[in-house]
């Protein structure tokens, strides 16, 4: 009975090694990269009208962003053909990447126009908006160019948007958004980031313009 134990003794130690050695990072593996979106000041819109006067009572809510299932993950996307995607295993968002894309278009909304104030889900205790949009994600990737001498490719981003009266729930507008960052270098995360955040700035603009026309027609 005591070699059994002894030869137990022995064993579990060596497993946890092999256990342990399968997932270390090599020494050669390139390390994980995480990036986040709307880092630092929105700035306002240099071709915007300015401020119309009618919105500076107004507060506007974003609900919970609907973002397409292969995007619900940490890995940035990036898409190979019509068909194929990528997810890049060592370039990752870092935080979820719906809450991330509702607080930067939240952030470059506010910084359009002096609405009394812009929020996105979960909303501050007792906040009241007179007008509420719901975004939905369709597209938000690298896209690959089909030629493999080629290395550049751009970024994409495909929104539709609705805006519905926050009293009773009606739908006052609703809108797509496509947007499409040429000059992306394929392997350039950092780049393709910027690339996709210009894309949520396009995405503010739209549904700004089209704010202005409900509250003021």
């Amino acid at each position: 009975m005591q070699p059994m134990r002894n030869a137990i003794r022995l064993i579990v130690p060596l497993t946890l090694v092999a256990v342990a050695g399968c997932f270390g990072l090599g020494r050669g593996e390139a390390p994980q990269r995480h990036y986040v979106l709307g880092v630092g000041p929105h700035p306002e819109n240099p071709t915007s009208a300015g401020p119309t006067g009618e919105v500076s009572g107004v507060a506007i809510g974003l609900r919970p962003l609907r973002l397409a299932e292969y995007l619900k993950t940490p890995f940035i996307v990036v898409r190979q053909g019509p068909h194929q995607i990528e997810f890049s295993e060592f370039n990752r968002w870092g935080e979820t990447l719906d809450q991330g894309i509702n607080r930067t278009v939240a952030g470059y909304i506010a910084g359009r126009e002096p609405f009394r104030s812009v929020d996105f889900a979960p909303y501050p205790p007792r906040a009241k908006h007179e007008y509420v949009i719901q975004l939905q994600i369709l597209r938000f990737e690298g896209l690959e160019p089909d030629e493999t001498a080629i290395t550049k490719g751009e970024a994409l981003l495909l929104a539709t948007w609705e805006i519905f009266r926050g009293e009773d729930g009606a739908m006052l507008a609703r809108g797509t958004t496509e947007y499409h960052g040429k000059g992306w270098t394929v392997g350039d995360y950092d780049g393709l980031v910027s690339l996709l955040e210009t894309g949520l700035s396009e995405l503010a603009d739209d549904v700004v313009a089209r704010l202005e026309s409900v509250i003021a027609p």
